[in-house]
């Protein structure tokens, strides 16, 4: 499930830079499992963190370079902080470009439709084989793993990743793209004010994340 141009797979949890806090309280408003998002009647931004030979090409010519591998798995996430979780900030080997990707909202949900969850459910899944079958044939997998706060603290609701592959990976690349912008600087700034506890002039950086509108089905063979 790595993306081959990060130096880090989804399941790394690891995040140095964050200090000790309290646990969240838990939002009883907030589902569990709901895509949330910066988005428009047209697009959805999602992130993505590469090292700047990757990163400075994509977003100066909207569009990723040779050296983006095509053959690989790619996982973008449409959580701004999930993905400063993932990369520290900017900070850590391999990711120092942060991007905001903006795509069709038709490929996002096509992927979706067409994605089997990256581990088994037996609720979900008829066996362990089936499950195995349906993730070799999927295009996208999802996975969700906690939402994070400021302080990059776990929230006790998820934030959706989507990993494509094959033809997925093709028409992201291709396709759904609509524009990709270079979020490292925002990404520092909203850091900095973290660090120096100045949550409030942090939070009002954040992109717009709001709940992503979608049909019933498209999810409910993703929910674990």
């Amino acid at each position: 499930m790595n993306d081959p141009n990060t130096t880090t797979s989804p399941n790394d949890t690891r995040n140095p830079q964050a200090p000790s806090t309290p646990p969240p309280v838990p939002d009883e408003q907030e589902p569990r499992f709901r895509v949330r998002a910066a988005h428009t009647g047209s697009t959805i931004t999602v992130y993505q963190a590469y090292r700047p030979k990757i990163g400075n090409p994509a977003a100066r010519n909207g569009r990723f370079p040779p050296s983006w591998s095509r053959e690989r798995m790619t996982w973008i996430k449409p959580s701004f902080l999930w993905m400063m979780y993932r990369c520290g900030w900017g900070t850590k080997e391999g990711q120092e470009t942060v991007l905001a990707v903006e795509i069709g909202r038709e490929g996002f949900e096509w992927a979706l439709r067409h994605a089997c969850l990256s581990h088994f459910v037996p609720e979900l899944h008829t066996d362990r084989d089936e499950w195995k079958r349906q993730l070799r044939r999927a295009p996208a997998r999802v996975q969700w793993d906690p939402e994070r706060d400021l302080r990059l603290q776990p929230l006790p609701y998820r934030s959706l990743q989507l990993g494509l592959a094959g033809e997925a990976t093709v028409r992201y690349a291709d396709e759904w793209i609509v524009g990709i912008e270079d979020v490292t600087p925002l990404a520092r700034e909203i850091h900095a004010h973290v660090q120096a506890g100045e949550l409030d002039r942090a939070a009002a950086l954040l992109p717009r994340e709001r709940p992503y509108p979608l049909a019933e089905d498209v999810l409910t063979h993703l929910r674990r």
